[in-house]
């Protein structure tokens, strides 16, 4: 029987919704602890409760402490697996900074829920529940953080949330599931071709992200590269372009040898410097922006804070965005 390692860290999963208001809050007491145990007997199952934060509380430390939880676990608690509870909002962020920062081949599996515990349809307990199924199996090693959330199996790179209310919110728009589970089985019918670790120490990098839009102005970019940033990531309009009007901010911040990552506020396709006109891609990337090939905003924030621990140096960089 394998041994699977349960870290709580609190979100919607974890509270309570007020009947008579309708209010959802944080309860003092999981109200899932030792639910995971009763319905999966194939499974040894302990938990650990590191945080009860709404997750648009986590911060890049609260990651940061949650790995080192998670390695803390594998090394000294013989265990075969790993399920981490968390608020949807930012689980995306904390999932994928998982995936980079993590080295093991151990099924780490991430997991939440859209209802509270006490709510008509909640989809916490079935959540959990699949999530330790997927963490339980032999073929969810080797793939990296994997998101399981309303049958179906995403990679931390891969997935994002996609509606504020519906349980079926997570998704990987691009490339879809790498799996499903059903009640019989845990099915994966993609394979990881790729794999990268960064063995970071701290996380301490101010990493700012914004969003292009018609009409965008250099004072906004300048008032950015005047707070101190350590890193700049736009999601720029279309395929990579940019207004005009703020490039000779941004050839400033280059200037300053601040890395600007660029990806798309599409959310399908990736950027490309297509576009040779005042503001088009081929102009940007000539200019030294860094295009970052299929990540969205969140996730190329989070990429960049890890890899500026690293190296600041832009020729270093652009490879790791690839």
């Amino acid at each position: 029987m394998k041994k699977i390692i349960i870290i709580h860290t609190g979100g919607t999963i974890s509270m309570k919704e007020d009947k008579s208001s309708g209010e959802v809050s944080t309860s003092t007491e999981h109200p899932l602890s030792n639910s995971a145990s009763i319905f999966n007997h194939d499974a040894h199952i302990e938990e650990d409760f590191l945080f009860n934060l709404p997750s648009p509380q986590i911060t890049p430390a609260h990651m940061l402490e949650l790995g080192r939880r998670i390695h803390d676990k594998l090394a000294a608690g013989n265990f075969d697996g790993v399920v981490v509870t968390h608020g949807t909002d930012t689980l995306e962020e904390t999932a994928y900074f998982l995936d980079l920062f993590l080295q093991t081949r151990k099924p780490v599996v991430v997991t939440g829920a859209m209802r509270s515990s006490n709510e008509i349809g909640s989809d916490g307990l079935y959540n959990l529940i699949s999530a330790v199924r997927v963490a339980n199996t032999d073929e969810a090693q080797d793939k990296g953080v994997l998101v399981v959330m309303n049958d179906e199996i995403h990679t931390a790179k891969n997935v994002t949330k996609t509606s504020t209310s519906n349980v079926a919110t997570f998704q990987s728009p691009q490339y879809g599931p790498i799996g499903i589970i059903t009640k019989q089985e845990i099915l994966f019918h993609q394979k990881l071709i790729a794999y990268e670790s960064y063995p970071i120490q701290q996380l301490n990098k101010n990493v700012a992200l914004v969003k292009a839009y018609a009409g965008m102005e250099s004072n906004f970019i300048r008032a950015i590269h005047n707070a101190g940033i350590d890193g700049l990531v736009i999601e720029a309009l279309g395929q990579g372009n940019l207004p005009e009007g703020i490039i000779p901010a941004l050839q400033e911040m280059i200037d300053d040898n601040i890395p600007i990552i660029l990806v798309s506020r599409c959310y399908q396709g990736i950027v490309q410097a297509t576009y040779t006109y005042e503001g088009g891609g081929r102009q940007l990337k000539n200019m030294g922006l860094i295009f970052a090939n299929g990540l969205t905003g969140p996730k190329a924030r989070i990429k960049l804070m890890v890899v500026l621990e690293l190296t600041n140096k832009l020729t270093e960089l652009s490879p790791m965005f690839e």
